[in-house]
């Protein structure tokens, strides 16, 4: 295939490397309104053609992947519908999609697109954040399939079947109520102790010489982009705010529990929170 990718960072950087790796794409171009991550994506071989013009790299691509982020995907994607015809695919991989699907509901080329979110990533971002392998055995959730061209689904599923993803179907508004719950309260809690720490321990070396891998992988998420996250949690707010009150609540009862003095009751909820091990293996 001929695959155009729509912002050359972690993800449109991975699966750059991902399809050139299994030989699903012969030729890559590159759109980025970065023209230094456009530099760095050819010099790292991510792609093979930079491009400037959006509507020749859509019509020159049998794959277009949207993978910018959020707020500039609701007027990305819609263009590059514009751009598309019957022989294009067109997927995005964002966090949220009720409100993208939503924006692209009306368009004529609207089963020309498949939204799909690939459940990977790390905490970094750019052209040189990009890894290979990085989707194998992940993930994969398709959204909206029925209201795709069977082809176009069909084009996807091949596609990520053959980088060994899982594949996973639902409706978008299922979806980001469950990625609210798995994902997107891991980063602003992530957020939320990066800040507590920075606020509470004031010495930088103290906190280098004591922090170790716990508190490092709990806090990893916290170097995650905010051009990134921001139009996630815009998105995806009330889903958020439902998940983070939840949260708060969990919080607070530990904290009373503590405050009681109540070491029973505090086993008792981490014997309880320990059955995350029947799920998480």
């Amino acid at each position: 295939m001929v695959v155009t990718i729509i912002g050359i960072g972690l993800i449109g950087g991975s699966l750059a490397l991902s399809l050139k790796e299994t030989g699903l794409a012969h030729h890559i171009i590159g759109v980025d309104r970065n023209p230094d991550n456009q530099r760095q994506a050819v010099a790292l071989g991510l792609i093979d053609e930079p491009a400037q013009d959006l509507t020749e790299a859509v019509q020159r691509a049998d794959l277009v992947v949207v993978a910018v982020p959020m707020d500039a995907m609701l007027t990305v994607l819609p263009q590059v519908l514009d751009a598309a015809t019957e022989r294009q695919t067109v997927i995005d991989v964002g966090s949220t999609k009720a409100l993208l699907l939503q924006a692209v509901a009306g368009h004529p080329q609207r089963p020309r697109f498949v939204a799909v979110h690939p459940m990977a990533g790390t905490e970094y971002s750019g052209p040189s954040a990009a890894l290979p392998g990085l989707f194998r055995d992940k993930t994969l959730v398709i959204c909206d399939a029925p209201s795709s061209a069977p082809d176009a689904v069909a084009r996807v599923e091949a596609v990520f079947g053959r980088l060994a993803m899982r594949l996973v179907y639902m409706d978008a508004t299922a979806h980001d109520l469950h990625t609210a719950y798995i994902s997107h309260i891991s980063h602003i809690t992530s957020f939320a102790l990066a800040l507590t720490v920075l606020e509470k321990e004031k010495e930088d070396e103290q906190i280098f010489a004591l922090a170790s891998g716990g508190f490092e992988s709990t806090v990893r998420l916290a170097k995650s982009s905010p051009d990134m996250w921001v139009p996630i949690f815009r998105q995806n707010r009330e889903n958020v705010l439902d998940v983070l009150d939840e949260h708060i609540h969990q919080l607070q009862h530990l904290r009373e529990l503590l405050h009681q003095e109540n070491y029973p009751a505090v086993y008792q909820q981490i014997q309880q929170a320990n059955l995350i091990r029947k799920i998480l293996k």
